[in-house]
């Protein structure tokens, strides 16, 4: 996310902070039961229903600290859509925060390329080719315009970040 963020030409400050708060995008996920979290099918509409609710959880758990503001931000917008379709309140375009814009692109991206208890992940040029032409459940259209060309003209940076992070893992 700092590289997004930097690219975009956010203050130093700024990428600093998106840097340490984007790692609490799903904090709120604790409070979802971790049968759900790590069932090997497809959820109920109640379970997605349960699951959305942790971007309301994790700005719950971050707190209102002032100095956090860009943590709830994170945590509450990384699901909302350029175009109006995402939670939990169906923002779009410009209403979305910033931070929920980059986040949002660099969350598929992981989501994608990783693997879940239901999926294997995907690879690069096909998690690429999801997000740049869709693939019915991500659309080119849930992405801010900026960050989409970001990532259209930087992909390779982003998969060389996902790599490495993924070799610590392993």
């Amino acid at each position: 996310m700092t590289r997004i963020s930097r690219d975009l030409g956010r203050t130093h400050q700024e990428v600093e902070d998106m840097g340490i708060f984007a790692r609490l995008h799903d904090i709120g996920k604790l409070k979802v039961p971790h049968n759900i979290l790590s069932k090997p099918s497809g959820l109920t509409g109640d379970e997605f229903e349960l699951v959305k609710r942790h971007t309301i959880w994790g700005a719950e758990i971050v707190g209102d600290a002032e100095w956090l503001a860009m943590a709830r931000r994170v945590c509450l917008t990384h699901h909302e859509k350029w175009d109006g379709s995402g939670y939990p309140f169906g923002l779009s375009g410009q209403q979305i925060p910033w931070e929920g814009r980059v986040m949002a692109l660099a969350d598929i991206y992981d989501a994608l390329r990783s693997n879940r208890s239901y999926k294997r992940g995907f690879s690069h040029e096909e998690a690429v080719r999801i997000i740049l032409v869709g693939d019915g459940r991500t659309r080119p259209e849930h992405f801010a315009p900026e960050v989409l060309e970001w990532f259209r003209q930087n992909h390779e940076v982003m998969g060389s970040i996902f790599d490495r992070f993924r070799d610590r893992e392993e």
